[in-house]
């Protein structure tokens, strides 16, 4: 089925830098697409060319509704809507004018996870959001927070970490306890920054409206009208988890994030993530919303990165035997990955 869709004013502006974007549509709904004189010539399965004429037709509605896409969020909504049916342009564009409302920057999610993800916050009152470095995760939560604080939706944010990193403990810390903390909760303040202006931050930490503190301060406390958020939480122990999911008070809501490949618990076995995701998969009011490498914003080297080390878990899932001699050399022997006849791998360790 061939269509022809009418060259409007500046609808170039939806073809992308190289027309990327028309080559995006191009690639995952199966069509081929022609520039005319007047007009742009869409070529496929007639369910495929209605959806790129949906793509068109949304974005001159949003355009002649005063609300201008910029190339790279542009793009990054196209990807979302290219993958997933039941999604539209506008849908995606309105959705997130409605989470933006006085926030310094649009919140948008650039895939169908982060969709599903911010989808789940608003409509469930406890929301884990698990996967790897760079998927977005904890600063879509404070995204919402800050959006739903602003709308009056709840009287203040809490943001909680484990004060738990690579082994460090913050009495090893030089300082005051705010100084001691700030290091690890940095990452929370640099997404408030991002999102509002910094005078209206700075206000309301002074005046608590907004509380940044690690997770061992939650214990005790109920907490009312309140977004709370604990990122992290695969550097909580079961205790504190447990702790904190129960802290939830009237009219809040809480978002867990964490990666359960990045555990700085001297056991990992014992992760309050690790067991919440067992304990509490299937409890009414609870979602689970889970990454993957395709969902990292970051730079494109850390999705090859994240996949890399996916690959390597994945195949090597040999046991390490360890032997220690008479002198306390400590040596790690691993067996062959296939009965080839290959060599074994010795690792030894003077200690």
């Amino acid at each position: 089925m061939k269509k022809n869709i009418e060259l409007r004013p500046n609808l170039e502006t939806l073809f992308g830098t190289r027309d990327e974007n028309l080559h995006l549509l191009e690639d995952n709904l199966n069509v081929t697409i022609e520039l005319k004189a007047n007009a742009v010539q869409v070529d496929g399965e007639p369910s495929d060319v209605a959806r790129v004429e949906q793509v068109f037709n949304d974005f001159e509605y949003l355009r002649a509704h005063g609300q201008l896409l910029f190339n790279g969020e542009l793009n990054s909504m196209l990807r979302v809507v290219v993958t997933d049916p039941s999604t539209t342009l506008r849908g995606l564009a309105e959705a997130g004018k409605t989470r933006s409302v006085g926030v310094k920057r649009q919140v948008q999610p650039k895939s169908t996870n982060q969709r599903q993800y911010l989808e789940a916050i608003e409509q469930s009152d406890m929301v884990f959001g698990i996967g790897p470095a760079g998927t977005g995760k904890t600063y879509l939560a404070v995204a919402m927070a800050v959006s739903a604080l602003l709308a009056k939706k709840v009287a203040r944010i809490i943001l909680a970490r484990p004060a738990v990193e690579a082994g460090e403990r913050l009495g090893f810390l030089p300082g005051t306890l705010q100084e001691k903390v700030d290091p690890y909760l940095r990452p929370l303040y640099d997404a408030l920054y991002d999102l509002m202006e910094p005078e209206k931050v700075d206000r309301f930490l002074e005046k608590n409206v907004i509380e940044i503190a690690p997770i061992a301060f939650m214990r005790g406390r109920t907490l009312n009208d309140s977004f709370v958020i604990l990122d992290e939480a695969q550097n909580t122990t079961r205790e504190q988890m447990k702790m904190f999911v129960t802290r939830l008070g009237n009219n809040s809501k809480a978002v867990i994030t964490g990666d359960v490949t990045q555990i700085d618990l001297p056991n990992a076995s014992h992760s309050g993530l690790v067991e919440a995701m067992n304990v509490l998969q299937g409890v009414e009011g609870i979602r689970f919303q889970f990454f993957d490498e395709k969902d990292v914003v970051r730079h494109q080297l850390v999705q090859r990165i994240v996949r890399a080390y996916e690959e390597f878990r994945a195949r090597d899932d040999r046991q390490l035997t360890l032997h220690l001699d008479a002198d306390g050399v400590a040596t790690a022997q691993e067996p062959p990955m296939n009965g080839n006849g290959k060599k074994k791998a010795t690792v030894t360790v003077q200690q």
